[in-house]
């Protein structure tokens, strides 16, 4: 099976439509796939809902189908980096499902293992709590979260092979691995390819029989979301 595709625009060919659901990997801007996001701008597919950390900053990452109004709904951890991306919840123009961090990693880490639910005390007595199930384990409370599927993921990795098998650089790795598993197709984007048989088995991060499409974006821009300098003695 060829997974890979010439470029994003191919990638994303058949998969995106209006209304389907995305998880994209990614924290701030660390680790996101660029030409995949842009990709997705492009096709001008609206209503979408996307499960990612947060959504980037202004104009940059999933920033960027915000200011084009085509996502309808995010589920994210953090918010706090994108100024349209708070202009547009407080004026009600976009749906948020806030889901403490640790807790978005694990559903979506039990959607991909088909895991339909599980109980975590993360969250018991605030607003995340409001309107899900409660149940005490050893005395203590406990909230029930549902699992968390996507119909595309959408992933970034520093090296694959054509199977597919992904190596992530570092901190890149974040919640990446976890898209990858929790969509039902899942299109990587990687900075080098490699012919299959050349990783080393004990370092592939996520098998390939995850990932269902590949391009090559050997030099993504990867910006820098917080230059911090030293003060010069």
């Amino acid at each position: 099976m060829n997974k890979l595709y010439p470029n994003a625009a191919a990638a994303l060919d058949g998969l995106v439509r209006d209304g389907i659901t995305l998880a994209v990997g990614g924290f701030g801007l660390c680790g996101i796939p660029e030409a995949l996001i842009a990709a997705l701008r492009d096709t001008g597919a609206r209503e979408l809902t996307a499960i990612s950390n947060n959504a980037g900053v202004d104009g940059f990452g999933l920033g960027q189908l915000l200011e084009t109004r085509q996502i309808r709904k995010m589920i994210s951890s953090y918010v706090g980096e994108n100024k349209e991306f708070e202009r547009q919840y407080l004026a009600g123009e976009l749906e948020l499902e806030f889901t403490p961090q640790g807790t978005l990693a694990e559903k979506l880490r039990a959607g991909g293992a088909g895991i339909p639910a599980f109980y975590t005390r993360t969250g018991y007595g605030t607003l995340v709590a409001e309107g899900k199930e409660t149940r005490d384990f050893n005395g203590q409370p406990h909230v029930l979260e549902l699992a968390l599927t996507a119909d595309v993921a959408l992933v970034k990795a520093q090296r694959a092979d054509k199977a597919g098998n992904l190596v992530f650089n570092k901190t890149a790795r974040n919640f990446n691995p976890l898209c990858a598993m929790a969509g039902r197709v899942c299109v990587a984007e990687v900075e080098e390819l490699v012919e299959t048989g050349e990783l080393d088995p004990d370092q592939i991060h996520l098998p390939g029989i995850f990932v269902q499409r590949l391009i090559v974006n050997a030099s993504p821009e990867k910006r820098i979301e917080k230059r911090t300098l030293s003060e010069e003695k």
